[in-house]
C-alpha cells in the first residue's frame, strides 16, 4: 500500500510527455484501455517493449499525436539515440523530451522539417504523414509520395482504409491508431493479413547461444533460444533487430550476434553468376555517394522523382547468358534461348507504355556481367531486371527472386520492393513453389547503382518446371506477370500507372 501511495504521489507532480518511455520493464496497463477495445493488442505490446507509455494511469487512446510524439515512438521502436541533446531545428530545444528522437530520425531521413529550419514538433500529424514515417523508418521505400507510403502499408497488412475506402492521407491520426499501425509494422503477426516471406538465410554467431524475444529491445519477453551456429531464415529488420524464424521458434534477435550464412543447397545461388575467375569484387564502386541523408529537407511532395512522369524511367531488362553461355540446360532446352525469349516478350508489353526500355542483348550475342552493367548504368536506369532460369541435378523447383541487401547499398529497400513485387505476380500464375525473395551477391546486382532484381523463372533440368519453360504460353504468362510486377513497384513508388494493367 505504502509503494502504492507514492507511486501515486510521483505520478500527480512529474511532469513528462505521454510518449515519454516508461522506467519499468512491466507493461503499463491502462484504464482507458480495456481488453475489449479494439487496439488493445497492438497498445499493450508497444506498452511491454516501452515504445508508448500513458500519464496519470490512462492512454487518451483519442487523442491526436504530434510530430515531437510521432518521433520519439519510432526512435524507440528503432532503438535510436534518444538522449535529449541539441538539434538542427531552431524550434526544438536540447531539453525537449524528444529531441534526441526528433535528430536521430531526421539524421536517418525518416521525419524531415521544413525550408525554414523548423521542425513544428507540436503539429499534429495526418495519417498520410504517418505513412511516410513508417515506410522510411522500416524500408518499405525512402521516396515515396504520401500515396505510394499508403499503398505500402495496406499491402503489408499494416493499415486500411476508412469504411469508404478512402486512406484518408489529411486526416489526423490518434494515439490509438498510430500505436496499430506501429505495432504492426514491428510485428507482422498483428496485421490483418499475418503473412511474412523471408528473405535470406543467417547464422547464429553467438557463443552460449542467443534469445529468441516477442519485439526488437531486451524490454521484450523471451520465448525461446538459438545454439550458436543454428541458421534461421530472415523475414525483416526492426533496428538493429532482426526477425527470424526456423521450424520450431521465430521471433525478434539482435543483429549483432547474426551473420550471412553459407547457403546449402547450391541452387538457392544462382550458379550463372559467379564472378569470372581472378576478378574481385568492387563492393563500393558504384556505391552512390550522391544520395546522402537529408538533415532538414521539406516534408512536402517527396521525392522529385515521383512528380515526373513515367516517360522519366528508363527500365533495364537484362536476359542472362547468351552466345557461347548457354547456361543450363535440361531435356534439350538451353537456358539462354528461354531468358531471351521472355525478355524480349517483356520488352513486346513495356514499348506499349510510356517507359524508356534498355536491353542488354537482343539476339544471341554475350556481353558479359560487366557489360552488362555499363549498359544499365549508361542508360541512367531505374529499374534492372535479369531474367534467369536455374538448375540443380533436377531436384530443385519452383520461382525465385534476389535482390542485394548489404548494408551500404542505398538501394536494399527499393530493390526488394521490386523482386517482390514480381515474385508475387509470378507465384498469381499458380501451380509452382515459392522459393521466396532472397538476398544474393551477384555481380549484376551488386555492381548496378539503381534498384535491381534478378528472377529464376523455374528450375530448367526439373521435368515439371521444364515442361513450363519449353512452353510459349507459359513463357508469355511469366512476361506478363514480370510486367505487371513492374507496374506494381512503380505503383508504390507514388507513379500513377492505373492504365496500364
Amino acid at each position: 500500500m505504502l509503494k502504492r501511495t507514492l507511486l501515486l504521489f510521483f505520478l500527480s507532480f512529474s511532469l513528462f510527455s505521454f510518449t515519454a518511455a516508461p522506467s519499468h520493464t512491466a507493461a503499463e496497463t491502462f484504464v482507458d484501455v480495456t481488453a475489449s477495445y479494439r487496439a488493445y493488442d497492438e497498445i499493450m505490446y508497444l506498452a511491454q517493449g516501452q515504445i508508448v507509455s500513458g500519464n496519470n494511469g490512462n492512454f487518451y487512446p483519442g487523442k491526436a499525436v504530434t510530430r515531437a510524439e510521432a518521433a520519439a515512438m519510432l526512435g524507440r521502436a528503432l532503438g535510436l539515440n534518444g538522449s535529449k541533446t541539441t538539434t538542427s531545428f531552431k524550434d526544438v530545444s536540447g531539453s525537449s523530451f524528444a529531441s534526441g528522437y526528433i535528430q536521430s530520425a531526421a539524421n536517418k531521413g525518416i521525419i524531415a522539417g521544413y525550408s525554414n529550419g523548423t521542425f513544428q514538433p507540436e503539429k499534429v500529424v495526418t495519417r498520410g504523414e504517418m505513412a511516410l514515417f513508417i515506410s522510411r523508418a522500416f524500408g518499405y521505400g525512402s521516396k515515396l509520395t504520401m500515396a505510394g507510403a499508403s499503398s505500402q502499408l495496406m499491402d503489408r497488412g499494416i493499415a486500411q482504409g476508412l469504411a469508404n475506402g478512402d486512406f484518408a492521407v489529411n486526416k489526423q491520426i490518434t494515439r490509438a491508431d498510430y500505436a496499430v499501425f506501429l505495432a504492426r509494422a514491428i510485428n507482422y503477426k498483428l496485421r490483418i493479413t499475418p503473412k511474412v516471406t523471408t528473405t535470406g538465410l543467417l547464422s547464429v554467431a553467438a557463443n552460449g547461444g542467443l534469445n529468441v524475444r516477442t519485439g526488437p529491445s531486451t524490454a521484450y519477453s523471451v520465448k525461446g533460444s538459438l545454439m550458436s551456429g543454428a541458421k534461421v531464415n530472415e523475414a525483416y529488420r526492426v533496428g538493429s533487430w532482426v526477425y527470424v524464424k526456423t521450424s520450431t521458434v521465430e521471433g525478434f534477435v539482435s543483429g549483432s550476434y547474426v551473420v550471412e550464412a553459407q547457403q546449402e543447397n547450391p541452387a538457392s545461388q544462382p550458379n550463372e553468376e559467379k564472378e569470372p575467375s581472378g576478378e574481385t569484387p568492387k563492393p563500393n564502386g558504384d556505391k552512390d555517394t550522391s544520395a546522402g541523408t537529408p538533415t532538414k529537407p521539406n516534408e512536402g511532395p517527396i521525392p522529385a522523382e515521383n512528380s515526373k512522369s513515367l516517360s522519366s524511367q528508363v527500365v533495364v531488362i537484362d536476359a542472362g547468358h547468351g552466345g557461347s553461355d548457354n547456361g543450363a540446360d535440361g531435356f534439350g532446352l538451353l537456358e539462354k534461348n528461354v531468358n531471351l525469349d521472355t525478355a524480349l516478350k517483356v520488352k513486346a508489353l513495356l514499348v506499349k507504355t510510356p517507359f524508356k526500355i534498355v536491353m542488354t542483348r537482343e539476339g544471341d550475342t554475350y556481353p558479359t556481367l560487366s557489360e552488362r552493367v555499363t549498359i544499365a548504368k549508361k542508360a541512367k536506369g531505374n529499374a534492372f531486371i535479369s531474367i534467369h532460369s536455374n538448375a540443380f541435378n533436377g531436384s530443385g523447383n519452383g520461382i525465385e527472386t534476389y535482390f542485394y541487401s548489404a548494408a551500404y547499398n542505398p538501394y536494399v529497400s527499393d530493390s526488394k520492393m521490386l523482386a517482390t513485387a514480381i515474385q508475387n505476380r509470378l507465384l498469381a500464375i499458380g501451380e509452382t513453389k515459392d522459393r521466396g525473395v532472397k538476398a544474393g551477391n551477384l555481380h549484376v546486382l551488386r555492381e548496378n547503382n539503381m534498384p535491381a532484381t534478378l528472377v529464376e523463372l523455374g528450375f530448367i533440368d526439373n521435368a515439371a518446371d521444364n515442361a513450363k519453360l519449353k512452353s510459349d504460353v507459359w513463357r508469355q504468362s511469366a512476361a506478363q506477370a514480370i510486367y505487371w510486377g513492374i507496374l506494381d513497384y512503380y505503383k508504390q513508388k507514388g507513379f500513377n500507372v492505373s492504365g496500364l494493367y
